[in-house]
């Protein structure tokens, strides 16, 4: 009998979506999954960069992501960019829609993991920054680690 999965293992995760949002909330929805995009997964391969979810018939669908084709697949195989559905409860999803509506707010995903041997995906309810934004928080944490390395090389001394 085979053990039981325990823990997250991080498939893949869109470092480039904190860089170009706001992130004001994370929800930790399920995914519904065909069995060769779950072995794909397993094998380490999925991309982020321009997904994005949106609200259709009071459901939430995944867009945008790529995972690729198993390679030991057959005729059983997915399509790489298909819509995915997000699984949460209905109650998040009513705050989720209902902040959606505001102005300039976007869903994307931060990452796909494995926890306890299902998939998940973490999403974000994000607005988009401006370029001066952009250019601020590459100020700030270049700024940062330049105090820290100070400080290490006084600690040294």
């Amino acid at each position: 009998m085979a053990t039981k999965e325990r823990g997250r293992a991080v498939v893949a995760s869109n470092r480039k979506a904190r860089h170009d949002y706001h992130i004001e909330d994370t929800y930790e929805a399920g995914i519904s999954l065909m069995g060769t995009e779950v072995k794909a997964l397993r094998m380490g391969r999925a991309s982020l960069v321009d997904g994005f979810a949106e609200f259709t018939d009071g459901e939430l669908w995944l867009q945008g992501v790529h995972i690729p084709q198993y390679v030991q697949g057959t005729w059983t195989n997915h399509a790489p960019r298909r819509r995915r559905k997000l699984l949460l409860h209905r109650d998040e999803l009513d705050k989720i829609s209902s902040k959606v509506r505001e102005k300039g707010r976007t869903i994307v995903p931060l990452a796909v993991y494995f926890k306890d041997g299902r998939a998940k995906v973490e999403i974000a309810l994000a607005t988009g920054k401006r370029e001066y934004d952009k250019r601020n928080s590459l100020r700030e944490r270049q700024d940062k680690r330049e105090a820290d390395r100070a400080m290490t090389t006084r600690e040294h001394r």
